[in-house]
């Protein structure tokens, strides 16, 4: 029998993960990037590229809360070595938004990049990563596992309607916003990769 003590340490616990994790993962951020890499298309493929984004975040998240490091020192890597592959793979999405140009995707992509991409490591990278460790050595399993599907469901029901969001903001506005993202998202990246060689050479700099 759970008390009322344990239900409220359940509670608030899972409260503060969803809030940890909903501010690392911030779906809000995406709206205009997904807007974005899914403009043009039908609303059902846009629906198929939210589900698809929300779907590999939470698979890599999931993972991570499950195995943690064990991954890590199986393919004998570091979560610093993470950041590094991760920051440049988010700068280059950086580069894409600020400019306008095709640096990673050729005309013929498939559309289910856009759903990719913004799963990883937009929505989930290392900082997503390193959160739900955290929390999983902090909290065990069951706390994280119910924040990250909250987190999930939230970020799915605000990319679903991100075609809304952006007929409320205008192309204009949210073409503007692109690219200050995509500035700001290359400069989050070049932060990322900075820290994971900071780490991986071992030295005593905090950034």
């Amino acid at each position: 029998m759970i008390c009322s003590s344990d239900m409220a340490d359940l509670v608030s616990g899972i409260i503060y993960a969803f809030a940890a994790l909903f501010v690392i993962l911030d779906p809000l951020l995406s709206v205009p990037i997904f807007a974005s890499m899914t403009k043009g298309q039908p609303s059902r493929e846009i629906h198929k590229q939210a589900f698809i984004a929300v779907a590999v975040a939470g698979i890599l998240m999931y993972i991570f809360l499950i195995f943690n490091t064990a991954i890590f020192s199986i393919l004998g890597l570091t979560l610093s070595t993470f950041q590094i592959a991760g920051g440049i793979l988010l700068f280059l999405l950086g580069m894409e938004m600020a400019l306008g140009i095709d640096l990673c995707r050729s005309k013929d992509a498939a559309p289910t990049a856009a759903g990719v991409v913004i799963g990883t490591p937009i929505l989930c990278g290392p900082g997503a990563i390193t959160t739900v460790m955290l929390l999983s050595k902090d909290y065990g399993i069951l706390i994280p596992f119910i924040a990250i599907t909250l987190c999930l469901a939230a970020t799915w029901i605000i990319l679903y309607f991100s075609a809304g969001i952006q007929r409320i903001l205008g192309t204009v506005v949210t073409d503007i916003m692109g690219k200050v993202l995509g500035m700001l998202v290359a400069a989050i990246a070049i932060k990322i990769i900075f820290s994971g060689i900071i780490g991986t050479l071992g030295l005593p700099i905090t950034i």
